[in-house]
């Protein structure tokens, strides 16, 4: 009576986990995954083997981690050798299903992966500072000035893209 007991307390908490099926997908779809599916299948696969290893309280971003590593390994995969780094770099921001602001995306672009990464998690997957730390397997103070610099480029990315707005002389009425 134990083992199935315990056989049905793995597949409540995998259930649990697998409520988050969607949001893996959606990641790996904007990661730039030629196959977000196939990479939140994976993930979901990984999360049962490893049951024991996936946060009971929060699984969200130990998943999101190991989609994260399934979509850099497919990257690994299908890049030639040669030009695997700048293609990799490229392909793994996709806005997708975003329509962004011309300059937002040229900016969001002109970011290096880990900067990019970092305010992504954030902004667009939700996630804490803590939470994201968690995806990234690193330490939350190194996350949080890591978030900071990413903004303080995205900025200045932006400011650099933005011709400063015109005097609006024309509405001044002659004579005043």
């Amino acid at each position: 009576m134990t083992i199935k007991s315990d056989r049905q307390s793995a597949e409540a908490r995998f259930r649990e986990v697998f409520s988050h099926l969607g949001a893996v997908t959606a990641y790996a779809r904007r990661r730039g995954s030629r196959d977000p599916d196939g990479i939140a299948a994976e993930a979901m696969t990984i999360a049962w083997r490893r049951l024991a290893d996936v946060p009971a309280e929060d699984p969200l971003p130990w998943l999101f981690a190991t989609a994260r590593n399934l979509v850099l390994e497919e990257s690994r995969r299908s890049a030639p050798a040669a030009a695997a780094g700048e293609e990799a770099e490229q392909k793994s921001f996709d806005p997708q299903p975003f329509e962004l602001d011309p300059a937002l995306d040229q900016a969001l672009r002109s970011l290096s992966r880990f900067d990019r990464e970092a305010l992504l998690l954030v902004a667009w997957e939700d996630l804490t500072p803590k939470q994201a730390a968690k995806a990234l397997g690193i330490n939350g103070t190194a996350f949080r000035v890591r978030l900071l610099r990413a903004r303080r480029r995205l900025q200045a990315s932006l400011e650099q893209a933005t011709p400063p707005s015109p005097h609006l002389n024309h509405l001044d009425v002659e004579g005043t």
